[in-house]
């Protein structure tokens, strides 16, 4: 997959395409349908294949104080991008003149002008343009006066429902990791740097990495015990996931990440690391002392090296 950055808002010479345009947040088994799609239609014409997307989430362009809830960072969205064999990725700016354009303004002056785009597929929920006040007949009316075939995407559905970027956030506020990582296609991640922490974890033989996200808008997944594997310098380990709020040893709402590493033993701060994220545990809970708590870690361990089992 080969990267074009439209930050300088120069014409693109690669054309013409066959190409999509959305956010794509997760690259989730809904968007590889619709990038099929794409990829078919374009072996068909003889032409590359491209996803336009955007770097910042346009709601937060739009409003400062917005957080969006994000399944990936913006390189995390084009790592999984490239895994879809697209041949073109096209970064385009989200701006405050680029939301202030209709769906045909958008159409003629960056689609098919800067871009070159000959063939458009339209998801089968997505409006884009000023407001999002037209729909996909219009965009169809739209094509055919610029000398764009507009495409309605097939949607896909699991179980009689309609794959989305929400529906995983959902899945993963919940805990439900099994099944988020079914709808993504790949087991959700969160990447951030070692900090400091309280130190606790070693006191009781099990000492913990704390990880601060890279992403400071990613989702984390419901607070307790997980079983992760944990990728440090391109070796995979295992390990077992605390999110909390470490209820048993103080009244701290802030929430805690932290990892304990099977296996292995060395200076992490400062360090990054990706935990991939297998299955759900337990829920988070405060315990009447701490002999209890380190009672249960035992068997949160016990649980998640036989789940990591399965997992091989």
């Amino acid at each position: 997959m080969e990267r074009i950055d439209l930050s300088d808002n120069r014409k693109i010479s690669h054309g013409p395409f066959v190409a999509s345009v959305g956010f794509f947040d997760g690259v989730h088994i809904g968007h590889r349908h619709l990038i099929k799609q794409v990829k078919e239609k374009a072996r068909e014409l003889g032409l590359p294949s491209a996803i336009v997307t955007f770097p910042v989430h346009p709601r937060k362009v739009l409003q400062k104080n917005y957080q969006p809830a994000l399944l990936c960072g913006y390189e995390e969205k084009l790592e999984q991008l490239s895994t879809t064999q697209i041949d073109y990725c096209i970064s385009l700016p989200f701006t405050q003149e680029l939301s202030r354009l209709t769906a045909r303004e958008f159409m003629r002056d960056v689609l098919k002008k800067q871009m070159g785009v000959h063939t458009l597929f339209v998801g089968y929920d997505h409006r884009f343009g000023y407001n999002r006040e037209e729909g996909f007949p219009d965009y169809q009316s739209y094509g055919e006066e610029l000398g764009i075939q507009v495409i309605q995407a097939s949607e896909y559905q699991v179980e009689g429902e309609n794959v989305s970027s929400t529906k995983i956030r959902s899945l993963l506020k919940k805990g439900e990791i099994q099944q988020a990582n079914s709808l993504l296609s790949y087991n959700y991640t969160l990447s951030g740097k070692i900090v400091e922490g309280y130190r606790v974890g070693r006191t009781i033989g099990f000492p913990t990495a704390n990880i601060r996200s890279w992403e400071r808008f990613k989702v984390v997944p419901e607070l307790g015990v997980y079983a992760v594997l944990v990728h440090i310098r391109d070796i995979i380990y295992e390990g077992m996931l605390y999110i909390g709020t470490r209820p048993t040893l103080h009244d701290d709402p802030e929430i805690s990440v932290e990892v304990n590493i099977f296996d292995f033993s060395g200076d992490l701060y400062n360090q990054s690391l990706t935990v991939e994220f297998i299955d759900f545990i337990r829920a988070d809970r405060k315990f009447d002392a701490m002999e209890e708590l380190v009672t249960q870690i035992h068997k949160d361990k016990s649980q998640v090296q036989q789940r990591l089992r399965i997992e091989k």
